[in-house]
């Protein structure tokens, strides 16, 4: 089953006339590593959303759709702490720790106060 990343990639070799190797090489990767990540069995890699949005020449509108593909379709979420105060590493080991027994409005309250400004 495609990931919603997995979807976005689909519908750009689609337009862009490619078969899945064509796309896997344009990347630098196997033909099944691409199809890993489409499917959510790999974590998408790092960078990827802006070497797709540069490789085919993506609008800010659709490399924006491709991130938000990203994130829907991720696997885990890898945060570098390094050289962070103690109070930033806290934090974020401490919201880590809670995140699953969150429930949704105290989620919904989160993402409210992180997205501020995005509209």
């Amino acid at each position: 089953m495609l990931t919603a990343f997995g979807k976005e990639l689909r519908k750009l070799r689609i337009m862009a006339g490619e078969l899945l190797r064509d796309m896997a090489a344009k990347l630098d990767v196997t033909a099944s590593y691409l199809s890993a990540v489409e499917t959510g069995k790999r974590q998408i890699p790092n960078g990827w959303v802006n070497k797709i949005s540069d490789l085919y020449g993506l609008t800010p509108e659709e490399k924006s759709a491709l991130q938000k593909a990203a994130d829907a379709s991720a696997l885990s979420v890898k945060l570098d702490l390094n050289g962070l105060t103690d109070r930033r590493r806290q934090t974020a080991v401490l919201f880590a720790r809670e995140f699953s027994d969150m429930d949704d409005e105290k989620l919904e309250s989160i993402r409210k106060l992180l997205t501020e400004g995005d509209d």
